[in-house]
């Protein structure tokens, strides 16, 4: 079967052909690095790390780049606060060591590169020259903008019409733009106060005067580049006028995707990516996932209570376009299917390497059900990248598993390699790894929790309020959370912040 993919473009579920039958482009829009990663990047990175993988598994060469916006108003709006630096570079440069270490404790695959705004000034500052000269921009008052007006497929990914496309960009630009949804390629000057008041963090004060970032030399004079021109730059540097896979948020379809397209397209009068992927927000309580509302968690504090592979267990239950919700009891499922599958594993790899695994006894119930799942594996990997039907195909591995070494004294040795092979090469498409997991402390500390609070129990069934009271106590001093319910006592670990 071959792959098919959903592309926004067309809004059609599509069979994937790369302009080169060895090789795959793959381009991801990245993080603005002006606050600490959260689940909500973390749900995208793992898909497209998924994605990464699966190409691999059907032979393709991938070439995968994903930026690093470190030219931002965000950014500087975090200058001089906690410890994270004096100017916009420090700030950036802190939080992409952030996000390279959370990256790798989810396991990703690393990309070819990460390229940062701050390196490519030459190359924008080019394709803006081009769009210049090719009538498709405009300078006004040493800044330049996009004329949506002068290409005529402008709204064919968003699916709207121009004149129903509202003002893009600062209020301020209004008096110099031709038209209300004309947006910014260059932009004269450094950040506005007024934008670095809007994203700094509530109680941080900069004094009589904000920090502006940092500009570069242009024809235009001094400025910093536009948001969306960025990525056009960015990839076409790295891997071509013309990408195989775009990737990236629901949210950034319109306008960021929108106005990519129209740059790229306009430079190079080439198709600037044949298949455009979206992933769907991440919700919590109702909200999707984000920085600015202020209600995620973090990737350190996720990996270090759940460990990566429990991580991306929940994280690939839900295919990346489809949403997704964070809650207690979506964690707990993640939490028993990993359980299973890690269970099974051990299980089976027990049998195999003990003298009851034998070579000429054929279970052939557990070798179809083997086969059966990669066949199942397969096809929902094929259909889309969709990884809740690939997990609920390895979790049937597991059943096969233990209905085999339940059933018998003598067990199939061919048969268990090859359920042992298939969790292991297959879940290795999911990121997940059976041998060498990364943890954190969340595991350990939660056995010592427990030990504690079944002494607390038991100095309590024994009349011995005061210390059972001294234990509890002494847990919430280092910051563990227990609430005593009609279950028993419950506990939350501490961030790890």
């Amino acid at each position: 079967m071959t792959l098919h993919v959903t592309n926004t473009l067309t809004g059609e579920k599509e069979p994937f052909e790369p302009q080169d039958p060895e090789n795959v482009l793959l381009y991801y829009c990245g993080l603005t690095v002006s606050d600490p990663p959260h689940l909500g990047h973390a749900r995208s990175w793992v898909h497209v790390d998924v994605m990464h993988r699966w190409l691999e598994y059907l032979g393709y060469d991938v070439r995968h780049v994903e930026n690093f916006t470190d030219v931002n108003e965000k950014i500087v709006a975090r200058v001089g606060e906690d410890d994270l630096g004096e100017d916009e570079a420090d700030v950036a440069k802190t939080y992409i060591e952030r996000t390279l270490e959370d990256m790798r404790s989810l396991n990703l695959l690393r990309a070819e590169v990460y390229p940062r705004v701050s390196e490519h000034v030459p190359e924008i500052v080019d394709l803006v020259e081009t769009l210049i000269e090719k009538g498709y921009a405009y300078e006004s008052n040493g800044s330049v903008y996009f004329d949506v007006t002068s290409f005529d497929e402008y709204g064919k990914l968003s699916n709207q019409e121009l004149d129903e496309i509202e003002s893009q960009g600062d209020p301020d630009e209004r008096t110099e733009k031709r038209h209300p949804a004309d947006f910014a390629l260059w932009k004269a000057g450094g950040v506005d106060e007024n934008a670095v008041h809007e994203h700094r963090h509530e109680g941080v004060d900069h004094g009589d005067h904000a920090p502006e970032g940092e500009t570069w030399d242009s024809p235009w004079g001094e400025g910093r580049p536009g948001w969306h021109i960025e990525c056009s730059a960015m990839s076409m540097t790295h891997l071509d006028e013309t990408l195989d896979i775009h990737v990236g948020g629901r949210d950034l379809v319109f306008p960021h995707h929108e106005n990519e397209i129209a740059q790229s397209e306009a430079a190079t009068d080439q198709q600037f990516a044949n298949y455009w992927l979206h992933c769907e927000l991440f919700q919590m309580d109702d909200e999707k996932m984000s920085s600015s509302l202020g209600n995620f968690v973090t990737v350190d504090e996720a990996v270090d209570r759940w460990g990566t592979n429990v991580l991306r267990t929940f994280l690939t239950a839900g295919s990346y376009n489809s949403k997704q919700l964070y809650s207690d009891e979506t964690i707990a499922e993640a939490e028993e299917r990993w359980d299973r599958l890690e269970r099974a594993y051990e299980a089976a790899v027990e049998a195999v390497d003990s003298t009851d695994a034998r070579t000429k006894i054929d279970d052939e119930s557990l070798r179809a059900a083997v086969e059966e799942a990669r066949e199942s594996f397969v096809a929902a990997m094929n259909d889309d990248f969709n990884t809740r039907e690939a997990q609920s195909a390895l979790l049937s591995v597991t059943t096969a598993v233990n209905s085999h070494l339940e059933d018998r004294d003598e067990f199939d040795y061919r048969g268990l390699r090859r359920a042992v092979d298939a969790l292991e090469e297959l879940g290795a498409v999911l990121g997940l790894s059976f041998v060498g997991e990364t943890t954190g402390t969340a595991d350990l500390a939660g056995d010592v929790v427990d030990l504690v609070l079944d002494v607390r129990e038991r100095e309590r069934a024994e009349g011995n309020y005061d210390r059972a009271d001294e234990l509890r106590d002494e847990l919430e001093a280092l910051g563990i959370e227990v609430q005593d319910t009609d279950d028993g006592a419950s506990y939350r670990l501490p961030s790890g912040e």
